[in-house]
């Protein structure tokens, strides 16, 4: 698999926007508020501050979309699930990611669940992959932070989730150490 040559943010959008229309196929990170979205996709594209992380987490307002080698866009949904966000931000939110999922005409290749490799899958994941599955959306499931766990702890994290997703492929990620790039590139572009 070759590296990412190029990645530049185009927009972030809150609703209907022409770039949902046009024929690049998109792939969607969407997990809880705390669980290193941003981190993943600035390790994944090599480039440090691509994504603007936040130690805050629920900063993300909007449906980013960042070019990726002229081809394919890293469409950054908000984050879900995080308690200290009012509840009419976090319903704003939810109704995001649900709009750009189910009724957006969005291009969409895959999604790309992501999980804390130490948490587990929560019921707002199981809710989300729920939502993918009904949706008729491919997607993978990625255990970000995985350089947290020891041998032991992922083949039990291993087992969760393979309970939980069976249907679909399961990578472990370290955004910090990039262990598990090259397998997930390969699936998003293979």
């Amino acid at each position: 698999m070759e590296p990412i040559k190029s990645a530049q943010f185009i927009k972030g959008i809150v609703g209907t926007d022409p770039i949902l229309l046009e024929k690049i196929p998109q792939i969607a990170f969407v997990g809880r508020s705390n669980v290193g979205k941003s981190s993943m996709i600035n390790s994944l594209v090599g480039m440090r501050n691509l994504v603007k992380s936040s130690s805050t987490p629920g900063r993300t307002k909007e449906i980013n979309f960042f070019l990726i080698d002229e081809k394919v866009y890293f469409v950054d949904l908000p984050g879900y699930g995080y308690a200290k966000l009012s509840a009419s931000h976090a319903e704003k939110m939810r109704k995001m990611i649900m709009w750009y999922l189910e009724r957006s005409e969005a291009n969409l290749k895959k999604a790309v669940l992501i999980l804390d490799a130490q948490a587990g899958p929560k019921e707002f994941d199981l809710q989300m992959a729920d939502l993918l599955v009904s949706s008729g959306h491919d997607f993978i499931v990625v255990a970000n932070k995985a350089d947290k766990l020891n041998q032991k702890e992922m083949a039990k994290m291993a087992k969760i989730l393979e309970g939980k997703f069976s249907n679909h492929k399961i990578f472990f990620y370290s955004a910090k150490t990039g262990k598990g790039k090259e397998m997930i590139l390969e699936e998003l572009f293979g």
